[in-house]
Parts: C-alpha cells; sequence; structure tokens
C-alpha cells in the first residue's frame, strides 16, 4: 500500500535518476515546471495534494521509464510510519448521518484500515462494492479517498447526491449547470445531476489493485 510521501519521494528519486530537478524533470515532461514542486504537494489548508496518473504517465514516458522501474523506486527506502485510517463499505456509505458536508467520515465504530505516510484526518478507505467501475475497481478492491483533494475531469471520484446515494465514477464534466458522471462500467448509464443534487464530489487517489 503506497502514501502521499511515497509517491512524491519516488518522483524525485525519477527525477535525481535522469540528473533531472522536480521541476526539470516537470519541463522535460512536457508539464508546467512548478507541477512536481514541493510546494504544490502540500494545500494551503494543510491537505496532502497527489500528482496526477497523467503527470506520472508524462514523466515515464518523457525519460523512457517502465512502469516496474518506477514501482521499485516507490518501495526503495525506509518503511514508512503507518497510520490506522476509517475503512467504510460502499454500500454503508450510502446510509445517513456518516459523512459530514465536506464528505469526511464522522462518529466512531469504523473498521480501520493501515496505510503509510497519509494524515489520518484528510483522507479514508473505501470498499467498492458492486461492478459499475469495473474492469477499474471490482467488487472487494479498496480506495483511498481524499475529501479535500481538487477534482478535475477525468478523474476517479467518489460522489454522494443529496437523496443519499453514493457511487463510484469519472468525472465527464462539471459546469455551474450540470454535473456529469461517466460509469467506466459500459453496461451501467452515466450519470447526470444539478450541482444542486451533489451532496459532495471527493477525489480517489490510491487504489488496491
Amino acid at each position: 500500500m503506497l502514501g502521499h510521501g511515497q509517491i512524491w519521494a519516488a518522483i524525485d528519486a525519477l527525477a535525481a535518476k535522469n540528473g533531472l530537478s522536480a521541476s526539470g524533470l516537470a519541463r522535460k515532461s512536457g508539464l508546467d515546471p512548478t507541477t512536481f514542486n514541493r510546494s504544490k504537494r502540500i494545500a494551503p489548508d494543510g491537505r496532502p495534494r497527489w500528482p496526477s496518473t497523467e503527470s506520472i504517465a508524462k514523466a515515464l514516458e518523457a525519460t523512457t521509464t517502465n512502469l516496474d522501474s518506477f514501482m521499485s523506486l516507490l518501495v526503495e527506502g525506509s518503511p514508512r510510519l503507518r497510520q490506522n485510517v476509517p475503512l467504510i463499505g460502499l454500500a454503508q456509505a450510502g446510509q445517513g448521518g456518516f459523512f459530514d458536508d465536506a464528505g469526511f467520515p464522522t462518529g466512531q465504530g469504523w473498521d480501520e484500515i493501515a496505510f503509510p505516510d497519509v494524515d489520518r484526518e484528510h483522507v479514508y478507505a473505501l470498499e467498492i462494492s458492486g461492478d459499475s467501475m469495473a474492469p477499474a475497481f471490482r467488487e472487494g478492491d479498496v480506495v483511498l479517498v481524499a475529501p479535500g483533494a481538487a477534482v478535475r475531469r477525468g478523474d476517479r471520484v467518489i460522489v454522494k447526491t443529496t437523496e443519499g446515494e453514493v457511487m463510484a465514477k469519472e468525472l465527464a464534466r462539471r459546469t455551474a449547470k450540470q454535473v456529469e458522471l461517466r460509469s467506466l462500467n459500459h453496461e451501467y448509464p452515466d450519470r447526470s445531476f444539478a450541482p444542486s443534487e451533489i451532496a459532495w464530489i471527493a477525489r480517489i487517489v490510491w487504489a488496491s489493485q
């Protein structure tokens, strides 16, 4: 299981391996030079910021690094401090009273799961049920959810409606008038909501596959 600090450390190691700074790696990858800067790793409110899958993919392509090599960078080094974070079932999440208005779990009595180098106040784990996100997420997969993380088009997200429905989807489009959600499993329909029908949207920042 991988944490926020491990992923950023692997990006730093990738840059160093190629004789680059963090900003040099971003520039070589065709990204904004500040994409991998340390100042971008923690939000102003103290919440962790995670690199996007797209930015990592571009860095690997720019440095001709395969995924196995990057994974070795992820697991190198000393063990990270492990923290227990709340573990919630997707079906359970749809029941009333379990989340605050920002999408964070409230109360006590949750199951817990250990993750390295995470701030338990800013993330929680969710166990997927159903197959609407297959093949990306399957029944029993665990995803790490960060309600405070910025959400952009193409991100995989957990969404709760004001009616209490909780679902795992991909954010297809978000405007002032409509929120469009895509089901990765084509056997399930895409969904559209007015912003007033959405209680919260939280970004999935890690998955257990």
